[in-house]
């Protein structure tokens, strides 16, 4: 049993290489098998009556120059892509538009992920499943015949997947996680299914793995203070360490089900039965 831990970069690097540099180094220190970015092409993914509109951030005053500061190009991602081979990490990204996963076709990533927000896009996902990448599917805001009909698309394309359970609240109250529901997907759906959390702390993400969960993915951050609208519902480099220390020794609590007397408990059994 390894449960793949995704750290989700996102949009929390600020536009900041340097800092995204870090988030990476985090991930590696911690143990995580993947980090994760967000691409979008901004004139696709909003309108400009909504880009026009105002916002205050530290790039300006527009929601246009707050969308744009928080964006990678192909610059940052070469070096992203160097640097994440450097350390040894698995890189990808989940795209919001069509532009956007053509963007990430240059990379030689392994792995593809489909947003929730991008559940209904089909376009997007007959894009993603043609290219036969392992796809992590979050079901953030999404009904059961949504899921089934993103599910449709991959297994027509023969595209491998595994769906991510996820409450797309952020931060999310832990009583919301119905973890159940991993059981749940997967007898529904015959397939891995992972966790995408957005809770504080990590208590629920380690009982996801409990719960069957195969995956992963949290959100992370050098500091949950900094400007950014994921920031509050993500963990910082403590708790992430926490966390996948937890997770690889929860694997191991769990065992393999198999009912086997140990040596020591071999010994036991000598003195107290006879």
């Amino acid at each position: 049993m390894h449960t793949f831990i995704i750290a989700e970069i996102g949009i929390n690097h600020n536009g900041d290489l340097k800092l995204a540099k870090k988030l990476i180094d985090t991930a590696v220190i911690a143990g995580c098998d993947a980090v994760k970015f967000q691409k979008r092409t901004i004139e696709k993914v909003y309108t400009k009556e909504y880009l026009d509109g105002p916002r205050k951030s530290p790039w300006g005053e527009t929601q246009r120059a707050q969308k744009e500061g928080l964006e990678f190009g192909k610059k940052e991602y070469d070096e992203i892509d160097a640097y994440c081979r450097e350390k040894g990490i698995e890189w990808y990204a989940s795209a919001w538009d069509i532009d956007s996963q053509k963007f990430l076709q240059q990379y030689d990533c392994k792995y593809n992920k489909v947003a929730s927000a991008m559940l209904t896009n089909d376009k997007l996902l007959e894009g993603i499943a043609q290219e036969h990448k392992y796809t992590f599917i979050a079901t953030g805001m999404s009904t059961l015949e949504e899921i089934e009909h993103a599910v449709e698309i991959f297994e027509r394309h023969n595209c491998s997947y595994e769906l991510m359970h996820c409450n797309s609240t952020y931060p999310m109250p832990s009583e919301d996680a119905n973890l159940k529901l991993i059981g749940v997907l997967k007898d529904i759906f015959k397939c891995k299914v992972g966790y995408s959390g957005h809770e504080a702390g990590t208590l629920v993400s380690t009982c996801a793995v409990v719960a069957g969960a195969s995956s992963i993915e949290r959100h992370i951050t050098m500091d949950r203070t900094m400007y950014g609208s994921d920031q509050k519902a993500s963990i910082e480099p403590y708790e992430l360490c926490r966390l996948v220390k937890d997770i690889r020794e929860t694997e191991k609590i769990m065992g393999t089900g198999e009912k086997i007397l140990t040596p020591a408990e071999e010994e036991v059994k000598k003195k107290l039965r006879g």
